[in-house]
């Protein structure tokens, strides 16, 4: 397919996981298609509750909580066009696409049969199994440390071997901030980074006073 020679670069959201300690990357995973919409919800972290102190009312805690919900679109109808180009669309459809989104919330099984193995040999405290940092990318602007919350398939059609080639994928992501990885974890570092980037668009967009149609607040 030939394209406008002046059209712009389509550039892809997706997922980046990266080793915790190292920051090495160890999996790009680019959405075939950039969703329509991105809801996002800031639940902020007020100090003052009901019964606070009125000294207290305008003073916040930390970041707030910030949480992503997007549908992401996988359909391997153009690939299965050119079988020659695409095998392992023929092969297995979509479920590639799909295992690299859906182990992102699985320990691997390597984890699995370690702990396995020490749990037979009588160990009393097993550590909770590290997952890689999960960095949502959307644009160069938005670089986020994320928790995938809530994740949910919808597969849609099937090849006749019944391999999935349709599918609606539903992602809820929760923000992670310094509060929840320090100042000198790379995830905290991003999220500083962020929060920077925000504060310099915030510059940008703010208005004169008049524009309100007063001249002062007395």
């Amino acid at each position: 397919m030939t394209t406008f020679p002046n059209s712009p670069r389509l550039i892809r959201g997706g997922i980046v996981l990266i080793d915790p300690d190292t920051a090495a990357v160890r999996r790009v995973i680019a959405l075939q298609y950039n969703p329509d919409t991105l809801s996002r919800t800031l639940q902020v972290q007020a100090f003052a509750g009901d019964s606070a102190d009125r000294s207290e009312a305008m003073r916040i805690k930390g970041p707030p909580v910030e949480t992503i919900k997007l549908d992401a679109e996988i359909d391997a109808t153009d690939q299965l066009e050119f079988p020659d180009q695409h095998p392992d669309a023929i092969q297995s459809g979509i479920l590639p696409q799909l295992a690299a989104l859906e182990t992102i919330v699985y320990p691997t099984s390597r984890q699995l049969i370690d702990n396995n193995s020490l749990a037979r040999t009588g160990t009393l405290e097993i550590v909770p199994m590290q997952a890689p940092l999960s960095l949502f990318v959307w644009s160069q602007h938005r670089i986020l440390p994320v928790r995938i919350t809530d994740f949910s398939v919808t597969e849609e059609a099937f090849d006749p071997a019944l391999n999935p080639i349709r599918a609606k994928v539903s992602l809820g992501m929760r923000v992670l901030n310094v509060n929840d990885l320090g100042f000198d974890h790379k995830g905290g570092n991003l999220f500083m980074t962020y929060l920077q980037k925000k504060e310099q668009f915030a510059a940008k967009g703010a208005s004169a006073i008049s524009a309100l149609g007063i001249t002062g607040i007395s």
